[in-house]
């Protein structure tokens, strides 16, 4: 999950992350670098202990070709390991493989980084991963003690990625991800992993409970959609500045709870994509909120089951939903009902809808296009469009509508009058025959 950060003193520069190479060693000390990359930013020297810092993680150093990185591993019982629909996951990637569905395959991945701006200025200090083990989730966590350990860090991570080829995020298609790929592209030694499939969270969690809960951050989702409470959690915003703080020479300590923050967001998403697959896999039984079964409506209509989306359209409406959702899925199943040729049900819910507002003319413009083109009875859809252009005269009268939206809607209308009154007309030879003789 990408972290939202406000406004950072970056006038640093972030080669601050470059300590000498005398800083390796327990005890000694590196320099806090400018831009330029050679002269020192302070007079300060930073004392470095990595010992201090392993310990107050609770990390363990490990080595590859390409050096030294620290590593974090913890094991968590919550949330269970879960096995994903192979038709619920094609709601989210229509073209998926068929091992998208082998939850052995996936790593959770969430970053906390320098910055929110992308590009080679912004680095991910600290990369978790996670993957289903033992019942449970095992995490990882790689942790960027100087710059030199980039590549290091980076290798480990396509390494894990090797092993689980499944990409799972929350926002990390837009954020997470693309920032790592140009870490990559700027280390010039490790190459770029490529993922099976990237499975993302973020849009199907708007669809099910923006409309109720607003945010769908995942510290909100947690509260509200599982259940959990994390208690004390680290504001995201203050991420960075902990970590520079580090890099001055602050106390290690001070990042334990940047790790903890990283791991529920792991653990979060872990459950969360749990349980939006099992909405999208049996929301028919799951789904007791209208909002929900309203939002997986709208996922199984993106992706062309329209079948499935009108009978949760019509379960939705018969719950409970806010005035304004219960329209908006009063209009899409009657757009499935059109789509469908179920004129029947397409007509009860335009006449329910029309009315003074854009959705009400346009239920009026939908029943003059039945009368006219498939009722093939042009005086029915006459007495529509005029029943709408009355309504519209009002509106605009006492301000409730723009005059800008009424000039367009008024326009559609009086081209569809001007046609039917052409069609309406009967033909000169049926008006004289239906005259009195003299």
């Amino acid at each position: 999950m990408s972290m939202r950060y406000g406004s950072l003193a970056r006038v640093h520069g972030l080669k601050a992350l470059r300590r000498s190479s005398s800083a390796s060693a327990p005890g000694s000390e590196g320099s806090w670098l400018n831009d330029a990359g050679d002269l020192p930013f302070r007079p300060k020297t930073i004392p470095y202990d990595p010992a201090r810092l392993s310990e107050a993680l609770g990390a363990t150093s490990k080595s590859n070709q390409y050096g030294d990185y620290l590593s974090v591993r913890s094991w968590c019982a919550q949330p269970p390991e879960y096995s994903p629909d192979l038709r619920a996951l094609r709601l989210l990637i229509a073209e998926a493989p068929d091992e998208i569905a082998d939850a052995n395959q996936w790593l959770f991945l969430d970053t906390e980084t320098t910055g929110l701006a992308g590009g080679s200025g912004t680095y991910a200090f600290l990369v978790g991963i996670a993957w289903w083990e033992g019942g449970g989730v095992e995490i990882e966590q790689f942790f960027l003690r100087e710059y030199s350990e980039e590549r290091a860090l980076l290798f480990a991570l396509r390494e894990r990625i090797a092993e689980h080829p499944v990409l799972v995020t929350f926002n990390g298609k837009s954020f997470d991800w693309p920032l790592l790929e140009t870490r990559y592209r700027m280390s010039r030694r490790v190459s770029v992993p490529t993922p099976k499939a990237h499975l993302d969270f973020l849009h199907p969690a708007r669809n099910l409970w923006r409309l109720r809960l607003g945010s769908v951050r995942l510290s909100e989702l947690e509260r509200h959609v599982l259940g959990w409470n994390r208690g004390a959690d680290l504001l995201s915003g203050l991420i960075p500045q902990i970590y520079f703080d580090y890099l001055r020479g602050g106390p290690p300590e001070r990042l334990i709870p940047v790790l903890n923050h990283n791991q529920m967001d792991l653990r979060g998403l872990a459950a969360l994509s749990s349980r939006i697959l099992s909405l999208l896999s049996d929301a028919e039984s799951l789904g007791q909120d209208g909002l929900e079964l309203f939002g997986v409506s709208r996922i199984c209509e993106k992706r062309g089951d329209y079948t499935r989306a009108g009978n949760l359209y019509k379960k939705s409406i018969a719950s409970f939903l806010p005035a304004e959702t219960d329209r908006a899925a009063r209009r899409s199943l009657a757009r499935l009902a059109k789509r469908n040729g179920d004129f029947d049900l397409a007509c009860e819910l335009w006449k329910e809808a029309i009315g003074n507002s854009r959705r009400g003319f346009e239920a009026y413009e939908q029943l003059a296009i039945y009368y006219e083109h498939k009722a093939r009875d042009p005086e029915q859809a006459r007495e529509i469009v005029r029943q709408a252009l009355d309504e519209l005269r009002r509106a605009i009268q006492v301000g409730d509508i723009a005059p800008g939206p009424y000039r367009e809607i008024k326009a559609r209308f009086d081209r569809r009058g001007e046609r039917l009154e052409r069609k309406c007309r009967r033909p000169l030879l049926d008006v004289l025959a239906t005259q009195p003789q003299a």
